[in-house]
């Protein structure tokens, strides 16, 4: 009976283990995990795009305006004109998707001043100079027309920057918390440094000023607008909020009576599908917005019909039908023409210009028409997955495939059903590819593991036991398996790895027989100790051990009952120094002192029976070890006797245990914190430890912030409150200061320090 219960229970824990990680998965910003939700969004914008609307117009400076006006550049004295005739047409605003960010090289004063400076041209030169600026006249139209917005871009850092103009600050609401508002929402904005601008007179004139900034997902196509970004000029100056271009269009264009701002409002008594932050863009319109200050755009397909040609905005007499268009209309003056293109990628279309992304933002904004995807509607695809998965694991002892199958084909048919009624009524995104998915594997799994079960248990009885005893006894246990339990499972481990370090030149002035006798005094006591505090021995490898604990047996406090073990092994080396001591002394030679190394780590590990189809034994595997392991190697670079790693401390901090470094050790990617334990709790709750673990953590706040001046300084404390305890491991903090302040690590810099070794 304990077999099948055994075998169950495996079947169990390998389902949940799989449930557990699909719907952890679920919520990952994973690049494989972005692209099949962005496919399944993509599609429902192909099939379902948002209706047309004829509030914005795009001036579009296509190939015939350019046969007709000139080349690009036009100067700006004809791009002043194109504004004025915006203007008299009735444009509720014009926004310039473009940056004039370098004065007009066709103005009369640059002109004169590339003519040659000769007796003959110096009164033709004179002439020049006094006829009007272009950059003068384009300001002039800009400050008369009342309603244009200008853009900036991102810049090379080498260029002279100057930071955008604030037209209108931002609000926040409720104003009693305004300020904590303020700054968590700065805190989740993109941070932009360099950035290039019109130039000032133009910046001045305008009425409003917005970035066009474009932030691509991991496929190279926008679907999320970044409304706002935080321009961050140097660490004296406050940082500014600046909106994007549409928003400030949009701002522009309303001109009403009321307060014409744009404002953040974040509400107490949100509804439950309300994203974290609502804006309100003078008190007309809503936008519901991320607390990132992205949100996702809405498409429709813009067609060329919508464009209106720049020369005919510039004919002497506009006809009826050009005024219609441009009246009362959002303007965005934007460019098709060959050569000079924006492009941009869509879920509806790979190349268009860039300013129909603007277009889509204020045209969805005036409709009302948002998709949004709140973190409830993540959990619940989370959800979705574990009730439906649970369910599937929990019926298939007591369905057949068959109806495990149509039931597994219902809840995915109703999760597309869901999610394109969410998309059309309510304009939520809701993933039902990644959980159908889930849902279809775990069916598969649980399907394969029921049929496999008892033919996979005897066949593995009979292969790790056939040579080991009697052919009688085998049928037996082939008949029954329930008589032996065998297999594995993941639970919670506090791993150790142990062992002596310059192990090789101690060998070699040994013979064999002393240095046996060697390990066994060395790994005897080593052994006791791990067993005394309920730990399993592993097994032995040369000079070094592993040990785990909380396995077999439960151990609900087995990383303090490691790390007791870890501070009697280095007692326990005491009295075998002093007799290597002594034999050493009776031959005349340099004393041999044994000093191990030890890492401790604690974490889900694999534990159970493992091995070869011969041989197998009781033993732990995976991430968990390996880093015990690495840990372990590192302890003669920092000079200690033991490290442990983030988890073991975690469940240790009354213990006198002091943070070392943030490490990625060999093999790994992510950096880890690790820590020296250097006490139990009688020896934490000293003064002097007290003092020194204060000056410790302000050395390595320091040292992470790049003060390395003032981590140098706290060093020295250091040295004095350790009395000698870490001299090696301050002296190779000392000299990693000494060669960043020689050699910078810059901004990026994270304080983390790359293990070459194992």
């Amino acid at each position: 009976m304990s077999r099948l219960v055994h075998s169950r229970l495996f079947h169990f824990l390998i389902l949940l283990a799989l449930l557990l990680g699909a719907t952890y998965y679920s919520s990952s910003d994973h690049v494989l995990r972005r692209r099949l939700q962005y496919t399944v969004f993509d599609s429902f914008n192909n099939l379902h795009p948002r209706p047309p609307t004829q509030d914005v117009v795009i001036i579009d400076i296509d190939e015939e305006s350019l046969r007709r006006l000139g080349q690009w550049p036009w100067p700006r004295s004809v791009v002043a004109d194109l504004t004025a005739r915006l203007q008299e047409m009735g444009a509720a605003s014009v926004t310039f998707d473009m940056v004039f960010s370098e004065p007009d090289r066709t103005s009369p004063v640059l002109i004169a001043e590339r003519l040659p400076d000769t007796e003959e041209m110096s009164a033709a030169k004179e002439i020049i100079s006094t006829l009007p600026d272009n950059d003068e006249i384009f300001a002039k139209s800009i400050r008369d027309a009342g309603n244009v917005v200008t853009g900036f871009v991102p810049a090379d850092a080498h260029m002279q920057l100057r930071p955008p103009i604030v037209k209108k600050d931002v609000v926040f609401l409720p104003p009693t918390k305004a300020s904590d508002i303020r700054n968590d929402f700065l805190m989740h904005t993109t941070s932009r440094g360099n950035i290039a601008t019109n130039l000032p007179a133009l910046d001045q004139a305008a009425a409003g000023s917005g970035h066009f900034m474009a932030d691509t997902d991991v496929d190279g196509i926008i679907r999320r607008a970044q409304l706002f970004i935080r321009y961050h000029q140097n660490d004296t100056s406050p940082d500014q909020l600046y909106p994007m271009l549409g928003l400030e269009a949009l701002r522009v264009a309303i001109n009403s009576k009321i307060e014409n701002q744009i404002i953040l409002k974040k509400e107490k008594e949100q509804k439950p599908l309300d994203t974290r932050y609502m804006l309100r863009v003078a008190q007309k319109y809503e936008v519901p917005i991320e607390s990132d200050s992205r949100f996702w755009i809405y498409y429709r397909k813009i067609e060329d019909s919508e464009y209106l040609p720049a020369y005919k905005i510039m004919d002497v007499a506009p006809g009826a039908d050009v005024r219609a268009q441009v009246d009362g209309k959002v303007v965005f003056v934007g460019t098709s023409a060959i050569g000079l293109k924006d492009i941009r990628s869509t879920p509806l279309d790979l190349f268009i210009p860039g300013v129909e992304v603007h277009v889509n933002i204020v045209e969805q904004i005036i409709q009302g028409k948002f998709l949004t995807r709140p973190d409830l509607v993540v959990g619940a695809e989370s959800m979705a997955i574990f009730i439906g998965g649970l369910l599937i694991i929990i019926l298939a002892p007591f369905l057949n495939a068959l109806l495990l199958g149509l039931f597994s084909l219902t809840a995915i048919s109703g999760g597309f059903a869901l999610s394109w009624h969410a998309y059309t009524t309510w304009g939520l995104l809701l993933d039902p590819v990644y959980p159908g998915l889930a849902i279809i594997v775990i069916f598969l799994v649980s399907t394969l593991l029921s049929y496999v079960r008892t033919e996979a248990d005897r066949r593995q009885v009979k292969n790790a036991f056939g040579h080991y005893i009697s052919q009688d006894f085998m049928e037996e246990l082939t008949k029954n398996p329930e008589k032996l339990a065998l297999g594995g499972e993941t639970r919670d481990l506090t791993v150790m790895f142990t062992d002596i370090r310059n192990f090789t030149s101690i060998s070699e002035r040994m013979s064999p027989a002393a240095l046996i006798q060697l390990m066994n005094d060395f790994l005897t006591p080593m052994s006791d100790l791990v067993m005394q505090n309920r730990g399993t021995i592993d097994k032995f490898m040369g000079d070094a051990m592993m040990a785990f604990w909380n396995a077999p047996l439960d151990d609900p406090d087995h990383a303090r009952h490691a790390c007791m073990a870890a501070l009697k092994m280095n007692q326990a080396l005491l009295p075998i120094n002093q007799k290597l001591r002594k034999d050493a002394e009776a031959q005349g030679l340099e004393p041999l002192v044994l000093q191990a190394g030890i890492g401790l780590n604690t974490g889900p590990t694999s534990v159970g029976n493992m091995g070869s189809r011969q041989r197998f034994a009781y033993s732990a595997l995976g991430d968990t070890v390996n880093l015990a392991s690495r840990l372990e190697g590192q302890t003669k670079g920092y000079g200690v006797n033991i490290l442990i790693g983030p988890k073991t401390y975690e469940a240790v901090q009354d213990m006198a245990v002091l943070e070392l470094d943030l490490l990625r050790v060999k093999g790994k990617q992510e950096p880890v914190k690790v820590y020296t334990l250097l006490g139990a709790a009688d020896m934490a709750a000293t003064d002097g430890f007290r003092v020194w673990r204060q000056a410790h953590d302000r050395m390595l706040q320091a040292y992470r912030q790049g003060d390395f001046t003032i981590a140098q300084e706290i060093i020295g404390e250091c040295r004095r409150l350790s009395a000698g305890v870490l001299d090696k491991y301050y002296d190779v903090y000392g000299e990693r200061i000494a060669e960043l302040t020689k050699n910078h690590p810059g901004d990026g810099w994270d304080g983390v320090f790359v293990a070459t070794s194992k």
